[in-house]
């Protein structure tokens, strides 16, 4: 197969992922400062990329654990 097939349809996938992962952040209303969970501080980072947020990374990865 030519190279130029495979690198296109690599971007194409790329491009997609990227849209899809863009499509999952809706604004949620103002993020905590403080995880609900733990108490501990949420990075400003955090916040600022996932609008709404109440959990830290740490706890937000367990609720996810146990709802898979």
């Amino acid at each position: 197969m030519d190279e130029r097939y495979l690198e296109m349809a690599e971007a194409v996938q790329q491009e997609r992922l990227q849209q899809a992962i863009d499509n999952r952040v809706i604004y949620q209303g103002e993020s905590a400062t403080e995880c609900d969970s733990c108490g501990d501080d949420i990075p400003e980072a955090r916040r600022k990329a996932v609008p709404g947020c109440r959990f830290c990374v740490e706890c937000q990865s367990r609720q996810e654990v146990r709802r898979g």
